[in-house]
């Protein structure tokens, strides 16, 4: 449980490395953003799985719920 939460903390302040919104952290990057890779295919790999976790995350309105989690 706890190598969960660790991944799930990792997710939320892992910074977007391309793109439009690169820099930003996954967590602040907007839904529509997100819809958008859900459709087209999120990448290969630990981004990807990070990306769709996002998008879940989104989808079911928990951002707010997370957004402590957030490191400056």
């Amino acid at each position: 449980m706890l190598s969960d939460q660790q991944a799930l903390i990792r997710a939320v302040n892992q910074v977007m490395p391309f793109g439009k919104y690169a820099g930003r952290k996954l967590l602040q990057l907007p839904e529509p953003y997100l819809v958008w890779f859900h459709s087209k295919g999120f990448p290969e790999g630990k981004l990807g799985e990070q990306l769709a976790l996002m998008y879940e995350v989104k989808l079911n309105g928990l951002e707010k719920m997370l957004e402590p989690l957030l490191e400056s």
